[in-house]
């Protein structure tokens, strides 16, 4: 049977989200301008995932995030061999994936898109985790380029004014280090605008994500995964804001349509952690095939997570505890906290923890969460081990005997 010839589904075809094409269009389109700077002019950034890209942004700076390079890896089923090349460098196995296939593949310009185009600098902040501090001072290094790091510290319970003072005083420095790589003053009334967009660009992508408390939802999480690219990668731009006010409509005539992203959904779960980039679909249709949708996850969520301590009045003076108070920065409790909160909110039946091996403070404090939850709530947490980029560390008959043992509890206790 020829390409043309295959039969296609009605109802599979009728339950695709439209928007995928345009949101690979503006990806291709944002890897095209990063790999061709030598015709703009304009210089490239190295950013962590949770670092401050609106100033990048305001001094016409590229921002690219290895962090999503190290995603494209493990959704491109590339991280193993570029992790076993990370090991033979003589870095060890216990390190983040990411990490590992990230100065792996600077040396070979391997992985999905032929290596990240070379940085004129890089910013790192560590509220997301300490290996950032670490890998990107390797990648410097590698580079020989200047290399800005912004402390946040952790907010366990408060973010005091002392705390506050300590990281905005930060925010002059990255300012200043910026100005003196770029060669030019910062336009202050356009960092502005960046944060008013920024701040609206977070607003739609939550109202996005919000849009799966209706049952059945007309997406999921792993749907999440995919649209969370555009609020990392060019959070402070327009094109962020037009994408997902169109995502949002889509959704919302998805819902109008009676479009779900489950057939027949029963069972309403929350994803804790990173995805499993090269196991998504697979992880997907089997959660599916029980009647069950992953309707939110603290990951994707990630993003909208400092909303209100944004003030886009002073987008520049509210972004120390903005970015400090994100959700891989606060201690157990107050995580337990959100993930209960975020359980009432989107009326999940159920829990999913992804132990991933390579994320230390995502996966350290689960269990002490799972037993906060099963406490509070009175409902059952699957714990699942593996890895967000190694393959190496999944074990597909093991956790498709305990995905289907969790289901079975689930619908006995439904």
């Amino acid at each position: 049977m020829t390409e043309d010839q295959k039969v296609v589904d009605p109802e599979k075809e009728r339950r695709k989200i439209k928007c995928v094409k345009k949101m690979k269009d503006i990806m291709t389109t944002y890897y095209i301008e990063a790999k061709t700077t030598e015709q703009s002019g304009k210089k490239i950034a190295w950013i962590t995932s949770g670092g401050p890209v609106e100033p990048l942004i305001a001094m016409d700076v590229i921002p690219v995030y290895p962090e999503n390079h190290g995603a494209m890896i493990g959704a491109s089923k590339m991280g193993v061999d570029l992790c076993e090349k990370a090991e033979e460098m003589g870095y060890a196995s216990d390190l983040c994936s990411y990490a590992r296939a990230d100065i792996a593949c600077a040396t070979v310009n391997g992985g999905p898109i032929g290596g990240l185009p070379r940085p004129d600098m890089l910013v790192c902040c560590n509220n997301i985790c300490g290996t950032v501090l670490k890998w990107y001072e390797v990648q410097a290094r590698y580079f020989d380029v200047p290399l800005f790091i912004l402390d946040t510290p952790i907010s366990h319970t408060d973010f005091n004014d002392e705390a506050r003072r300590y990281v905005r005083r930060q925010f002059d420095e990255y300012i200043d280090f910026l100005e003196e790589h770029c060669g030019r003053k910062l336009d202050h009334d356009r960092l502005a605008e960046i944060g008013r967009l920024s701040i609206a660009g977070q607003k739609l992508w939550q109202a996005v994500l919000d849009t799966t408390r209706h049952k059945p939802a007309p997406m999921s999480a792993f749907d999440a995964f995919f649209h969370l690219a555009l609020i990392v990668t060019l959070r402070g731009t327009q094109t962020v804001v037009d994408y997902y006010t169109e995502l949002l409509a889509e959704m919302e005539n998805r819902i109008a349509q009676g479009i779900s992203a489950v057939p027949d959904e029963k069972i309403r779960l929350l994803w804790d952690n990173l995805p499993v980039w090269f196991r998504t679909k697979w992880l997907s249709e089997k959660f599916a095939s029980h009647g069950a949708c992953l309707v939110a996850d603290t990951y994707t969520s990630a993003w909208c997570s400092s909303l209100k301590y944004l003030d886009e009045n002073d987008f520049l003076g509210s972004m120390a505890e903005g970015y400090s108070r994100i959700y891989l920065n606060i201690g157990v409790d107050a995580m337990a906290a959100e993930v209960l909160r975020m359980i009432d909110h989107y009326d999940a039946d159920g829990l999913v923890m992804h132990s991933n091996r390579s994320c230390k403070p995502y996966s350290l404090g689960q269990y002490d969460i799972q037993k906060i939850v099963q406490a509070e709530k009175r409902i059952p947490a699957l714990m699942i081990e593996a890895d967000m980029t190694d393959a190496r560390n999944f074990a597909e008959s093991q956790i498709e005997t305990r995905i289907d043992a969790y289901m079975e509890v689930l619908k006995a206790k439904l």
